[in-house]
């Protein structure tokens, strides 16, 4: 599991002035936390973790030489001038069940026949932290038309380790032919 290095909030320093000086400001909080730690990181480290993980993703936090399991809960960012405003992270114990989202990937989707529907990407579900689910890739290639997805005909959301807050028959994905259109001709 990935770990991160991040230091206490300096609260001398305002956000905005934070972030023009390369760090971005974020917290941590959870119920094995007395309380919501103000935490800011090197903007660098920022960048690569939100590139390479997504809300969800569990990773091991240094806080001034204290580890601390914990996976992204969210992000805000300013999507005009590409800027990390804030990241919010929960903490982990291992015996307490935490609120997730599987993010389901989709590969090989130029090779469908028909049009591909993505409907649901994102399951939401509980567990321990040990059997959290970051991702999951589905491979289309080869799905002919009429194909429904659903979320219980996953191998991986039929664990019992694993509390789905979806229902079973939620569509995840849907494969329809493609629509051929001939020119109408107006003849006057």
């Amino acid at each position: 599991m990935e770990t991160i290095n991040v230091q206490k909030r300096d609260f001398n320093v305002k956000a905005k002035k934070m972030r023009r000086l390369g760090m971005v400001p974020g917290n941590v909080f959870g119920k094995s936390l007395p309380d919501s730690i103000s935490i800011q990181m090197e903007e660098a480290v920022a960048r690569r973790l939100i590139r390479l993980n997504r809300e969800g993703s569990k990773l091991v936090m240094n806080i001034d030489g204290q580890t601390v399991p914990v996976q992204i809960k969210e992000k805000s960012l300013n999507t005009v001038n590409d800027e990390i405003l804030h990241i919010s992270f929960q903490a982990l114990t291992a015996d307490e069940k935490v609120n997730s989202v599987i993010h389901i990937i989709i590969t090989n989707d130029e090779k469908i026949a028909g049009i591909l529907e993505k409907i649901q990407l994102e399951i939401p579900y509980a567990s321990l932290p040990e059997y959290m689910i970051d991702t999951i890739t589905i491979d289309v290639d080869g799905m002919k038309a009429g194909t429904v997805l659903t979320v219980g005909e996953i191998p991986e959301l039929k664990s019992d380790k694993i509390e789905l807050q979806v229902d079973l028959d939620s569509i995840v994905l849907r494969v329809s032919e493609k629509k051929n259109h001939t020119p109408i001709t107006v003849e006057g």
